[in-house]
């Protein structure tokens, strides 16, 4: 292993967010004056533990000019094209990452569409890390009770909790560790929603570490109002 292991960040933003019910990619909705891919990526840009970018938008994206022009950053910022879903998006970066990063730097992946990351997280993630074995990611222990449907949306059971978590971003793992096992879970017809499930499938138990309840992904029109709400308040302060 390298005596100096770096940091990378790989953001996949080349979804669609059929769920929001809007003619643009949720990424590039305005959320407090800034596109919601703007207040993620200058998170990590602005953090100084890591060491470059990857974003992987898709193929003709209209708007990503116009953010990348706003972009202030010290750090290499790479654009790669995404694929169909997001493990292959996650993918492409990590392929593009390996000709600048060592198999044993690890890479944080994160939701464009998470833009109330803390540094307080990003810390504590890869301070809880540093040693790890495996690598993990951020998440919350589960609150609500939770039920379980059967085919004519009636509850088929209610599920015991106590062991169960949201998954959050970002997840963190060596660049040579996560490549190998995507590469092997696509290869098995596993499409993945995250990249935990890539290393699981390998055989490895990714750890969790608890963050913060306000780092909330935007998936309905809901959840920009709230996530403007964290922004504005100094919630999800990014210093």
């Amino acid at each position: 292993m390298m005596d100096t292991v770096r940091y990378w960040a790989m953001v996949p933003a080349a979804g669609a967010g059929k769920r929001m019910g809007v003619t643009i990619p949720k990424q590039y909705l305005a959320l407090a004056g800034q596109p919601v891919i703007a207040h993620t990526l200058g998170t990590l840009l602005r953090y100084p533990r890591l060491a470059g970018l990857v974003v992987a938008i898709s193929a003709g994206d209209e708007w990503w000019p116009e953010v990348a022009a706003g972009m202030v950053a010290d750090k290499p910022l790479y654009v790669v094209t995404g694929g169909a879903e997001r493990c292959h998006s996650v993918l492409n970066g990590l392929d593009a990452l390996g000709e600048y990063a060592h198999p044993d730097d690890w890479v944080l992946v994160h939701d464009a569409a998470r833009p109330c990351l803390t540094v307080d997280d990003l810390d504590r993630l890869l301070a809880e890390l540093a040693d790890d074995p495996v690598g993990g990611l951020l998440a919350v222990p589960v609150r609500d009770t939770l039920k379980q449907a059967d085919v004519a949306q009636r509850i088929a059971a209610t599920v015991d909790r106590a062991q169960l978590w949201h998954a959050l971003t970002p997840q963190m793992f060596r660049l040579g560790i996560l490549h190998e096992a995507l590469r092997a879970a696509l290869a098995n017809g596993l499409l993945v929603t995250d990249e935990a499930a890539a290393l699981e499938a390998a055989g490895f138990a990714p750890r969790l570490i608890e963050g913060r309840a306000d780092n909330l992904k935007i998936t309905r029109p809901e959840d920009l109002a709230l996530a403007e709400f964290y922004l504005t308040r100094g919630f999800a302060s990014a210093t």
